[in-house]
């Protein structure tokens, strides 16, 4: 069970249970009366209580965090997992490729990433992913275990509390060594899918450093800012060094790599319980080892 646990202070008496969990937890208000209907949600001094109830000075709120959530609409289907890290708040996994992260409408029953966690989660399981990779996008993925969980870290998001480090190999390679690209992306209005660099469109940010250049290929390590779609493909097309293997913003070879060569490298979270840092690193997949071989 996933849970909070509160003693309440001097300067908390008085005020009631609704007002500690929206200021102090910052719980948002749809969580707060899902707690409130729940049998186990709210509970003080062992007994359960509503959110008008008034705490006093020693006593002991508890929130169970699992009573307010439903399970994940999504039949679980076993996989072999490379889970870094896990407690009972969240889980970090190393993606592979071309699993995708979410069902796609495209094909419903296409196995993913989040039906293999629901099934190393077990019946019942709820499950929130905190960021997405694309199916051909390898690397670290934080999932939340419950809703709370999911919005503290969502908050937290293209902030120093959570940053995602990426390494690429590029076709050619940025005539620095390092640099910041500043350019609005935008859909393509050609392509159902395609993004562009687009004045009209939103904000993206995106550090680049150049870590080895080798013949045509260079190995960069790319931090974003910003969450637009395809971000560090559209970016590294736009300085005229496309992804290795993009097909849709580069040129497609299988032969050389069967997707776009992005690897997910680094992820650094602040837990939003114990206030810890979070430090993961997965290592290059084979496939973009054999491009630094060769």
């Amino acid at each position: 069970m996933a849970s909070l646990k509160l003693t309440a202070s001097r300067e908390q008496a008085g005020r009631t249970v609704k007002s500690v969990l929206k200021r102090e937890l910052t719980m948002s208000s749809s969580l707060v009366d899902r707690l409130k209907r729940t049998e186990t949600g709210l509970t003080v001094n062992g007994e359960r209580v509503f959110t008008n109830a008034v705490l006093r000075e020693g006593d002991r709120l508890v929130v169970d965090l699992t009573a307010a959530e439903r399970s994940t609409e999504l039949p679980p289907i076993p996989m072999e997992l490379d889970i870094l890290f896990e407690d009972e708040h969240l889980l970090v996994v190393n993606k592979p490729a071309p699993l995708a992260s979410i069902p796609s409408s495209l094909v419903p029953s296409e196995p993913t990433l989040a039906a293999g966690l629901l099934h190393y989660l077990g019946a019942g399981a709820s499950l929130h992913l905190v960021n997405r990779l694309d199916r051909g996008t390898t690397g670290l993925l934080a999932a939340a275990k419950n809703a709370y969980i999911h919005d503290l870290l969502r908050r937290q998001l293209h902030s120093g509390c959570f940053r995602r480090i990426y390494q690429a190999v590029c076709v050619g390679g940025p005539e620095g060594e390092q640099g910041r690209i500043v350019q609005p992306i935008g859909r393509d209005p050609a392509s159902a899918i395609r993004r562009r660099i687009d004045p009209e469109g939103k904000r993206a940010v995106t550090d680049y450093r150049v870590l080895q250049r080798w013949g045509t290929f260079t190995l960069v390590e790319l931090l974003p800012h910003t969450g637009r779609t395809h971000q560090l493909r559209v970016h590294m097309a736009a300085l005229s060094c496309p992804l290795a293997g993009d097909w849709l913003y580069g040129t497609e070879d299988r032969e050389l790599i069967a997707r776009p060569a992005l690897h997910a490298a680094r992820l650094t979270l602040v837990h939003p319980i114990t206030g810890t840092e979070v430090d993961l690193v997965a290592p290059l997949p084979a496939d973009m080892r054999k491009l630094l071989e060769r």
